[in-house]
């Protein structure tokens, strides 16, 4: 009786551990057939508004491309709150709790920048969408990005300026912004070289984010009578910061980077935004690629209106990704990374998208102005 159930025992463990690893195999087999792509965005905070565009754009990416290596692609979205110790805390749990194969995000370079050495440590590839400052990608062979940088932007406004005939212009800077600190230093370089006079600078003033009074800013600049007024930062404060310098009778120009490019912007400033020029990576009269043609129609089903450039930004970032998944034909993160670093020619929305040595792509730049309280297509300049 004791050997018969004995061997009654050791057949029914037998028979759950087979279960157990049939159970074990049936989750593998399913996680398997799902690659994960993480998206790592301000959602809250004071950037919300910027993430919540080029969460539209990845979206629709995902929407038109569910697909690669044969295998359905999973979102999974983070947060990273517009903090940069968040956003390093997110990267994290991307990588190590999500078991991602490769990051899209983020908006804002501060927030990138806070993740560098996270996905560099963990040899997980992420492709940033509008961080545009050169140090996200300088010495990090795991981050890359869909556009521009901030010394061809710098550059592309001072040239724009000194055209409108500046020859004094004053600067603000979100001094606590890494990409407005480094938006602003490439601009001012550019135009002194452009005007050959150290002087053309005539002020440079400084808010931390979240200012709201810039009274005092604005009073000492308009005692300086710069022809053009650079002011890079968050749309928000910017808008604030045009609003009040009407209300004190300046009168000058306004120019800004690709963060301005918000409804929320427009909002805040109202008809004292009108005619402030700006620079940007996208806008329907260049949408020339297919891939293109095929983002403006599906924009227009899904949410309407006009998309803005940071929507068609991080569409090209998830596409990159994808497209390095494709290519390295395996979820191995440093076969995406190699990949990923190898992009030629890829057809995006923005226009064929190649990466350089540092991961940045080599594109033009458009510059917009406001005009009957939307943004209108000013000219075009080609990347050299």
């Amino acid at each position: 009786m004791k050997k018969i159930l004995s061997a009654l025992l050791a057949s029914a463990v037998a028979m759950s551990l087979v279960a157990g690893c049939g159970g074990e195999k049936k989750e593998d087999a399913k996680a398997s057939d799902v690659i994960k792509v993480g998206v790592f965005l301000p959602l809250t905070g004071d950037n919300a508004a910027g993430g919540e565009l080029e969460l539209r754009g990845i979206k629709l990416a995902n929407k038109l491309h569910p697909e690669v290596l044969g295998k359905k692609i999973e979102l999974v979205v983070a947060d990273n709150k517009s903090d940069k110790a968040e956003a390093a805390s997110v990267a994290a749990r991307l990588i190590e709790k999500d078991k991602v194969s490769v990051i899209v995000g983020s908006y804002g370079s501060s927030l990138s920048m806070a993740a560098g050495n996270i996905v560099k440590d963990s040899k997980v590839p992420a492709v940033g969408t509008s961080c545009t400052n050169p140090q996200v990608t300088a010495n990090n062979d795991y981050y890359f990005r869909a556009c521009f940088i901030d010394p061809f932007q710098g550059t592309v406004m001072a040239n724009y300026a000194f055209k409108q005939g500046a020859k004094k212009v004053a600067i603000v800077q979100e001094v606590s912004n890494d990409y407005a600190v480094g938006l602003a230093k490439f601009f001012k370089e550019a135009f002194i070289k452009l005007t050959g006079d150290e002087n053309s600078i005539v002020e440079i003033a400084n808010y931390q984010t979240g200012d709201k009074d810039f009274s005092a800013i604005l009073t000492n600049i308009k005692a300086k009578n710069p022809d053009t007024i650079f002011a890079p930062g968050n749309f928000t404060e910017s808008a604030l910061l045009v609003k009040q310098a009407r209300q004190l009778g300046i009168e000058a120009p306004f120019m800004g980077g690709d963060t301005w490019e918000t409804q929320e912007f427009i909002d805040v400033g109202g008809k004292d935004v009108e005619g402030v020029a700006l620079s940007t990576a996208f806008d329907r009269e260049k949408a020339t690629t297919p891939e293109a043609k095929k983002f403006l129609d599906e924009y227009v089903k899904e949410y309407k209106g006009e998309p803005s450039a940071l929507t068609a930004m991080a569409y090209d970032a998830y596409l990159i990704a994808i497209d390095g998944i494709k290519r390295a034909g395996s979820t191995d993160t440093v076969k995406i990374r190699d990949a990923i670093a190898a992009t030629k020619d890829l057809e995006c929305v923005t226009g064929m998208t190649t990466l350089d040595k540092n991961g940045d792509p080599i594109k033009g730049a458009v510059i917009k102005t406001v005009k009957d309280g939307k943004f209108t297509f000013l000219d075009f300049v080609e990347a050299k």
